[in-house]
C-alpha cells in the first residue's frame, strides 16, 4: 500500500532523548554524527551490550528512544517470550468454558484455532518496535496525537493491563492456595493475602529488571512449562472421551451466538497485547518485519491452541467449572504439586509482561515517574482488584465478563494501530515520536489527532452496540449474536483509514 502520510525522517528541534528512565528523557549522550545518528561507531568488532545487560542491573530505559548502538538480538528471541506467556491456566480455563457454553468438541476446537489467529495482529503491531526504537505506548502518538495518546494509554494501556494482571494473579493465587493446603496449611484470609503479595513480588521483580531479564528467563520458563503441560496433556488425552457429544446440540442462532461469543473470549487474549512493540523495540532497525511478525505470532498461537485444546478435551473428562481441583483427580499423585506450581509460574510469566507494559503506559500518560516505580504502582492496584475477585466475586464469571467486555476497547484500538502501520508502511521516527512539545509532528490539532479520536470513538460505539454479555446492545438484539468484536474492528479500521487518507 502506498504511503500517504509523512514519514518525519528528521529529528524535531525541541526533542531530547536518552537513557533516562523518565517520560521526558535526557540529552542524548551518544553524540551522534551524520553517519551515525545514534552515536559514534564502535571501534570494536562487537558493539557493547546495552548498559542494563552489561551490568545485569535494572533496565535503564523507560519510554525514551532506544539508540541503534544499544539494539541487538534476533527476531526468533521473541518466540519464547510469547510462548511462556501463553502456556497458562487462563487458556486452559477458557478452552473448557467453550464446551460449557454448549459447543461440541470439534466446534470448540475450531473456535480455539480461529480465535488465536488474532495473534497475527499482535505480530503485526510488534513490527513497529524495531522501526521506531520505541514502545507501543509512544508509537501510538502517531495515531492519537501527543495529548490524545495520554488518554488512550490511561484507558486502553494502563487500566486494561491492570485488569488482566489482576485476573491472571487471581488464577495463580487460587493454585497457590491449593498448594499450601496440600502441605497442611489452612489458607485463611491473612494467609491468602500474604500469598497474593508474594506472587506479586516475584512478578514485579522480573518486570522491574526489565527487557534483558525477560529475554533470558523466558526460554527456560517456556521449556519447563511445556514439560509440565505435556504431562497434563497426557493425562487428559488418556481420560478424554473423543466421542463425547452435548446432550442438546446447538443449532441455528444459538450455535452462531455461542461461536461468536467463544471467538470473542479467545481473541481477547492476543488482542490484549496491543503493546507487543514493547518487547521488540530493542531489535536492530534492520530486523526483518516478517520475522518479527512471524516469531511473535507463532510464540502466542501455538501454545495457546495447544493449551486451549487441552481445556476443550478436559471438559469431557472432568468438571471444567473448577479445572484446577478436578484435573488433580486424573493426574499422577506425585505430579499434583508440580501442576499447581506450574500454574503459578505460568501466570507469573504472563503477568511480568503485563506489568512491564502497564508501567510504560503509566509513564506515557504524562506522569513524571520512573518506570521501576510505575511498575510497583501497577502491582499495588492489581493486588486490590485480585483480592476483590477472589474474596468477593465469582472468579469464572469475572473472567468471562471482563475478557469479553475489554474487546469493546481492544478490538478498535488494535485495528487502528494495525491500519496505521500499513498506511505508513511501518515507517516511524522514534525520536520525533518522543517529542511532546507543540512543535512535534505528532501534535496535530491541540495535541489530538482527530482521525484517531473519531475512529476510536466510532469503533468503541459500534462494539458497545453489538455487545451481548453483561447487557444486550441493539445490534446484538437485532442479530441475535454478540457482534462487538467484528463491528468494532471493521468500523475503527475503516474510519481511521478514510480520515488519514483524506488528511494525507
Amino acid at each position: 500500500m502506498a504511503s500517504t502520510l509523512p514519514d518525519h525522517p528528521h529529528r524535531s528541534p525541541g526533542h531530547a532523548d536518552g537513557p533516562a528512565d523518565r517520560t521526558g528523557g535526557s540529552p542524548d549522550r551518544t553524540g551522534g554524527s551524520p553517519d551515525h545518528p545514534d552515536g559514534p561507531p564502535d571501534p570494536s568488532p562487537h558493539p557493547a551490550p546495552p548498559r542494563q545487560e552489561r551490568n545485569g542491573r535494572v533496565e535503564v530505559h523507560g519510554i525514551d528512544h532506544i539508540p541503534e548502538t544499544e539494539r541487538r538480538g534476533r527476531a526468533r528471541e521473541l518466540f519464547p517470550v510469547w510462548a511462556a506467556a501463553s502456556v497458562n491456566y487462563l487458556n486452559l480455563v477458557v478452552g473448557g468454558a467453550l464446551v460449557l457454553t454448549g459447543l461440541s468438541l470439534w466446534q470448540a476446537f475450531a473456535v480455539v484455532v480461529a480465535g488465536n489467529l488474532f495473534w497475527l495482529g499482535t505480530g503485526l503491531l510488534a513490527v513497529s518496535g524495531p522501526a521506531a526504537g520505541a514502545p507501543s505506548e509512544v508509537i501510538t502518538r502517531a495515531m492519537y496525537g501527543v495529548r490524545g495518546n495520554r488518554v488512550n494509554n490511561a484507558v486502553t494501556g494502563w487500566m486494561i493491563s491492570v485488569c488482566y494482571f489482576a485476573l491472571n494473579l487471581a488464577a495463580a493465587a487460587v493454585a497457590a492456595f491449593s498448594l499450601v493446603e496440600r502441605i497442611g496449611i489452612t489458607p485463611t484470609t491473612p494467609i491468602k493475602i500474604a500469598i497474593v503479595i508474594a506472587i506479586v513480588v516475584l512478578t514485579l521483580t522480573i518486570s522491574v529488571y526489565g527487557h534483558a531479564v525477560i529475554l533470558r528467563l523466558y526460554l527456560p520458563m517456556t521449556l519447563v512449562l511445556a514439560a509440565a503441560f505435556a504431562v497434563v496433556g497426557y493425562a487428559i488425552v488418556r481420560h478424554a472421551d473423543f466421542g463425547w457429544t452435548q446432550a442438546r446440540p446447538l443449532a441455528g442462532g444459538e450455535l452462531w451466538a455461542a461461536v461468536l461469543a467463544g471467538l470473542t473470549l479467545i481473541a481477547s487474549g492476543p488482542l490484549s497485547y496491543t503493546t507487543s512493540a514493547d518487547f521488540s523495540r530493542y531489535l536492530p532497525a534492520t530486523s526483518s518485519p516478517r520475522a518479527v511478525l512471524g516469531w511473535t505470532a507463532l510464540g502466542g498461537f501455538l501454545p495457546s491452541v495447544a493449551v486451549g485444546g487441552l481445556g476443550v478435551l478436559g471438559a469431557t473428562a472432568v468438571d471444567m467449572t473448577d479445572p484446577q481441583a478436578t484435573l488433580q483427580q486424573i493426574l499422577p499423585g506425585w505430579f499434583n504439586p508440580v501442576f499447581l506450581l506450574s500454574l503459578v509460574v505460568g501466570t507469573i510469566a504472563v503477568n511480568a509482561l503485563t506489568a512491564y507494559s502497564a508501567g510504560l503506559a503509566l509513564q506515557a500518560v504524562g506522569i513524571r515517574i520512573r518506570r521501576t516505580l510505575s511498575v510497583l504502582v501497577d502491582g499495588a492496584v492489581a493486588v486490590s482488584l485480585t483480592l476483590y475477585a477472589l474474596l468477593v466475586s465469582n472468579f469464572l464469571d469475572t473472567v468471562s465478563n471482563v475478557l469479553q467486555l475489554t474487546v469493546v476497547l481492544l478490538g478498535p484500538s488494535t485495528a487502528i494501530y494495525a491500519t496505521d502501520i500499513l498506511l505508513r508502511r511501518n515507517r516511524y521516527d522514534g525520536r520525533a515520536l518522543g517529542d511532546e512539545t507543540p512543535g512535534s509532528p505528532f501534535w496535530y490539532r491541540a495535541g489530538v489527532n482527530p482521525a484517531g479520536a473519531v475512529a476510536l470513538a466510532a469503533g468503541v460505539t459500534g462494539a458497545a452496540l453489538g455487545v451481548d454479555t453483561l447487557y444486550t446492545g441493539p445490534l446484538a438484539a437485532l442479530a441475535g449474536v454478540d457482534l462487538a468484536l467484528p463491528v468494532g474492528i471493521v468500523v475503527a479500521g475503516t474510519v481511521y483509514a478514510l480520515l488519514m487518507r483524506r488528511r494525507g
